[in-house]
């Protein structure tokens, strides 16, 4: 079995090295040393979040970067993940250290079952207005998707190489990858995970991130 790990960057300089170690920890507890890929996909960060990857890529050999041009968004850095990937399994996961590397193997275990596994948080850590959007975000998708209200879409997710050769097929810019996960497959797991608080700096996500996910959802679905 292999196992690629997609993570999305930006501006996540101070917090790449310990992502990394802790993600190399959990793969050798599950003697996959030899057997997985990490992929940092720099999405045009304004930091020194590219020079950090590069760093990284000379000291672990299991490091693969991508620059990415511009800042194209997260689904966009997503997807140029999964058209490089080569893993029987292959997770995403976010930069910032509030989805716990830890919980990988809970996460593969389900795919053994599963084409996809989503996760939903314990005691998050979001402030008060980002939880009240990814409810309502959970809500509108729900509709738009033909989607379970009880599956919650998180960006901390795993899929098979099955589905994610069915994604790629998706050539257009405005991607948005859970909706094409609803179209592939209905055959979905979800786990709990443990959520903390961002490290260093503040959150990428705002309201006009949220629009354009609504937007691609809306034309695309």
């Amino acid at each position: 079995m292999k196992v690629s790990i997609i993570v999305p960057v930006y501006n996540s300089s101070p917090m790449l090295e310990e992502l990394v170690q802790r993600i190399a920890i959990t793969m050798a507890n599950l003697n996959l040393k030899n057997n997985y890929e990490l992929l940092l996909i720099n999405d045009a960060s304004k930091d020194d979040s590219w020079k950090t990857i590069t760093v990284l890529i000379k000291q672990f050999t299991f490091i693969k970067g991508i620059n990415l041009s511009e800042n194209f968004g997260q689904h966009n850095a997503i997807m140029a993940g999964l058209n490089n990937c080569r893993g029987d399994y292959i997770i995403t996961i976010d930069d910032d250290l509030q989805h716990p590397p830890e919980f990988i193997p809970n996460i593969l275990e389900q795919l053994k079952n599963y084409d996809v596994c989503y996760t939903k948080y314990r005691n998050r850590k979001h402030i008060k207005w980002k939880k009240f959007v990814s409810q309502l975000n959970n809500f509108v998708s729900s509709f738009i998707l033909n989607k379970p209200l009880k599956i919650y879409m998180s960006s901390y997710r795993g899929m098979t190489s099955e589905i994610k050769s069915k994604i790629i097929n998706f050539k257009k810019s405005n991607v948005y990858i859970d909706g094409l996960i609803m179209k592939y497959t209905k055959n979905i797991g979800m786990i709990t995970v443990d959520h903390h608080a961002r490290k260093f700096g503040e959150s990428n996500y705002d309201l006009k991130k949220l629009f354009i996910l609504w937007s691609n959802m809306f034309l695309n679905f």
